[in-house]
């Protein structure tokens, strides 16, 4: 177990996929953001659906047990042309999302294009123009995959809109 310093919050980042599940671990205290940890989860693509689900959510869940996180913030499903595979990212997720909830870690979701705008000042950013704001924003990081890339992402997304998150939380 790796347990964030005191007054700093340790953010989980997921970019959800069956086939590869990136994720992040930084910690932030204020604006300043630190690296801990990044990979992937690659369940066996020759697995059936449900095992596959199973090894997500167990992998998450070990992360969580692993590096204590805070907060754990997801992308959000874009709808795909196919369907298929939107349900199955969808499924993906919820695996994904139930880890951190059963371990009462609160979890924000993000839209792809507002991700993009908050590393890199575009929406429509490609995974090569993410990668390299990542590897700027947390100096000496080099992510193990597109896909982690994606999750540190994630992770400073929230960090960057958590506070706002909070305040309105406070007003309603």
């Amino acid at each position: 177990m790796i347990a964030p310093a005191p007054g700093v919050v340790r953010v989980l980042g997921l970019d959800p996929g069956l086939r590869h599940t990136g994720w992040g671990v930084i910690d932030a205290q204020g604006n300043r953001l630190s690296y801990v940890a990044d990979g992937a989860i690659e369940p066996d693509p020759d697995q059936p659906l449900a095992e596959r689900l199973r090894v997500l959510f167990h992998e998450v869940r070990d992360l969580i047990g692993r590096f204590q996180p805070g907060e754990c913030a997801i992308e959000e499903s874009f709808v795909n042309q196919n369907p298929v595979s939107t349900l199955k990212l969808g499924h993906a997720r919820a695996a994904a999302m139930l880890a951190p909830a059963e371990a009462e870690v609160p979890v924000f979701e993000y839209k792809p294009n507002l991700i993009k705008k908050s590393v890199v000042g575009a929406g429509h950013a490609d995974k090569a123009q993410v990668g390299a704001m990542v590897n700027m924003l947390l100096p000496g990081v080099k992510a193990g995959s597109p896909d982690a890339a994606d999750a540190l992402a994630v992770a400073i997304c929230h960090v960057h809109h958590r506070t706002t998150l909070k305040r309105l939380a406070v007003r309603t």
